[in-house]
């Protein structure tokens, strides 16, 4: 038990192993930090900054700050909470988010988030850019209009030699995720599932299976994102 550090998470006392991040320590403790480019096993990144809390004081990102004894953590703030929200309206504004026809409704955590935080109207205004959809993949579809560049794909789809299969492309605004055409061969079946599986959102889905799941039998559409906390 020499290695527990022992912390708090808006007052409440929580046990975790040192050189825990504090989005998987929270986690073990039953306490639900919002994030969308974090993925349990993943190298973090820090990318998406929803996970932002105030620790001792100080903003950090969650999924790359260590835990450390003592620490004295805030996460459901009124403060944070409004950061988050408007951390995912820039996300919706600066794509081209149209839930009601989008075969991830339900399952996306994006989506999710924006109920989460009561998202009506983005005060922010739309961008519309003009995103292509990829289809030459015979296993995959990608959606440029939803990607919202987390780099999940990126870091967790790789193949026998450890290279990631999912690249990015272009810079600024131009970024967008790439499909490296030396490596596209090795996107097998079950790599191409775990790829849309990662995916937060749906800008990577599979070919041929749209709507498998009825619309209000989705992961999202039985229990709020966090509530298994």
């Amino acid at each position: 038990m020499a290695d527990l550090n022992n912390f708090t998470i808006d007052g409440l006392k929580c046990l975790a192993r040192e050189g825990t991040s504090i989005i998987d320590a929270a986690r073990q403790n039953d306490q639900f930090i919002p994030t969308l480019c974090n993925l349990e096993g993943v190298p973090p990144k820090g990318a998406c900054r929803v996970c932002t809390v105030r620790v001792n004081g100080k903003l950090m990102t969650a999924c790359t700050a260590k835990i450390s004894q003592g620490m004295e953590i805030e996460n459901q703030t009124e403060e944070l909470n409004e950061m988050r929200k408007s951390i995912v309206e820039m996300l919706f504004v600066e794509g081209n988010h149209f839930c009601p026809s989008c075969e991830k409704s339900g399952e996306c955590e994006l989506q999710a988030l924006a109920y989460r935080f009561e998202m009506t109207v983005p005060r922010y205004p739309y961008f519309y850019p003009k995103r292509n959809i990829d289809a030459s993949h015979p296993r995959i579809v990608k959606d440029h209009n939803r990607c919202i560049l987390c780099k999940r794909c990126v870091r967790a789809i790789k193949d026998e030699k450890g290279r990631s299969i999912f690249a990015f492309l272009d810079r600024g605004f131009e970024t967008r995720i790439y499909l490296d055409p030396d490596l596209a061969g090795q996107l097998t079946e079950e790599r191409a599932r775990k790829a849309v599986e990662v995916c937060p959102v749906g800008a990577i889905m599979p070919r041929g299976e749209g709507f498998k799941t009825p619309i209000g039998r989705r992961k999202y559409d039985r229990h709020p994102i966090g509530s298994d906390m």
